[in-house]
């Protein structure tokens, strides 16, 4: 019962992750000195795109959800989670490196906002 909510308490963590390397650039528009927290992380979540790689959250939650004797599953959580209700087929580099770059596009917005308010005071 432990494991099983170690397990999900994991894939919260990774999901409430995944929302923040796309938004925390938004929330870093209210609250600028976020972007200290935000920039290292978003260029993590963006490497992990781009080469291909599993966070570091995924085999913890597989090793979790195995104690509570689950499965766990193989690739990785945006494979196992996102893509399928996004993509009707397979993970690949391809769409992860797409990933990474509308990860990139959408938090070009709010620091370029952010750059142009600190330029203007």
């Amino acid at each position: 019962m432990h494991y099983r909510l170690l397990a999900d308490l994991v894939i919260l963590l990774h999901l409430i992750f995944i929302v923040f390397v796309v938004t925390g650039g938004f929330l870093a528009l209210r609250f600028p000195r976020l972007a200290l927290l935000h920039l290292p992380i978003a260029a993590w979540g963006v490497y992990i795109e781009f080469s291909g790689s599993y966070c570091p959250l995924t085999p913890l939650e597989n090793h979790f959800s195995r104690l509570a004797g689950d499965e766990g599953y193989t690739g990785g959580f945006i494979e196992h989670y996102l893509l399928p209700i996004i993509y009707p087929v397979g993970l690949t580099l391809g769409i992860q490196t797409i990933l990474g770059l509308i990860v990139i596009a959408v938090n070009l917005i709010p620091y370029f906002l952010l750059l142009r308010r600190s330029l203007v005071r």
